[in-house]
């Protein structure tokens, strides 16, 4: 019996794929998950919520670490220049579709990767200082049609995902404002709070409190779907400007050439912990929620991503100083 066991062992592993046993053995050993940007932001807050439910699901110690610089590039070449074996990985955010269109980079953003998988999807919020005399997009847009280059809106720096979702909405709306970047979305909020500008685009759990508490008035959201926590709150499309959209999101994905069985593995178990309602509520409490997909999806979604924003930086002559 034992001679025949033997023998069905041995066969078994000489038929076997070498890809199908790596994948069987994945993974043997930590895995570095890569947050490009700094400690304590709303992408590290996903990387760290991700890492722990993999750590749990896997086996393994997902190790979180935090590799900010130059607009994130830094922390996504790093990774793309790590061995296809499952144990580098990035989380993901609109800067990777964005940063081919202004940076110099040392990696090809459509070919040198492979996509895991979706992790959370949220708006924006259009928000505006209470003493502006608008009540909705539309007010906002004549507004500005009949003060043209007078109102002001700030972002989260030049070529950062605020300044282009707004340069992407005044371009569709035909209207000019005067552009003030701020070294991170908190101090431009914080200056509309003030009375200094008049408009910015916020994430929404920075946003809507401070809508509800009365120092602003919030006018729509950048998603083309409308959010659970403010359902009477009207898209940004639907208000005023057809088609507009932008959404704040997360993706996990590795290496050019990782193992498609680790590609399944991975994305199978990201899937179902993110249809989870603990996930949810989690998510929810950070303004986001779960968009569980497969690769091929967040595939098209980087690729018209990087065409979406080619475009809006080109059109708006953004330049990096």
């Amino acid at each position: 019996m034992r001679l025949w066991k033997s023998y069905w062992i041995i066969a078994t592993l000489a038929t076997a794929s070498p890809a199908n046993v790596f994948a069987q053995a994945y993974p043997s050993k930590p895995i570095r998950l890569v947050v490009a940007t700094a400690p304590g932001g709303g992408s590290d807050f996903v990387g760290r919520l991700v890492g722990a439910k993999l750590t749990e699901v896997l086996g393994q110690q997902i190790v979180v670490e935090n590799r900010p610089g130059a607009g994130s590039t830094l922390g996504y070449e790093f990774v793309l220049r790590s061995p296809p074996d499952g144990y580098t990985l990035a989380v993901i955010t609109p800067s990777y579709s964005i940063n081919p269109s202004l940076y110099p980079l040392k990696f090809d953003a459509t070919s040198d990767y492979t996509p895991i998988g979706p992790i959370a999807r949220g708006p924006y919020v259009l928000v505006v200082h209470p003493s502006l005399p608008v009540k909705d997009v539309r007010e906002l847009i004549a507004l500005a049609k009949a003060r043209p280059d007078q109102l002001v809106y700030g972002s989260s720096g030049n070529g950062a995902i605020v300044h282009l979702t707004t340069a992407h909405f005044l371009h569709m709306a035909g209207i000019r404002m005067i552009h003030v970047p701020y070294k991170g979305g908190g101090p431009a909020l914080t200056d509309v709070i003030a009375g200094q500008i008049q408009v910015v685009f916020a994430t929404s759990q920075t946003g809507l409190p401070q809508a509800k508490a009365g120092r602003l008035r919030v006018l729509g959201v950048t998603t083309p779907y409308r959010i659970a926590a403010e359902p009477d709150l009207p898209t940004i499309a639907e208000a005023g400007v057809p088609g507009y959209e932008v959404t704040n999101w997360h993706a996990l994905i590795g290496p050019k050439g990782l193992p498609r069985a680790v590609v399944e593995k991975l994305n199978g178990e990201l899937s179902r912990f993110l249809k989870a309602k603990e996930m949810e509520e989690r998510f929810q409490n950070d303004g986001m929620s779960p968009a569980p997909g497969t690769p091929e999806q967040l595939a098209e979604q980087i690729r018209k991503e990087i065409e979406l924003w080619r475009q809006v930086v080109q059109r708006a002559g953004v330049k990096l100083n």
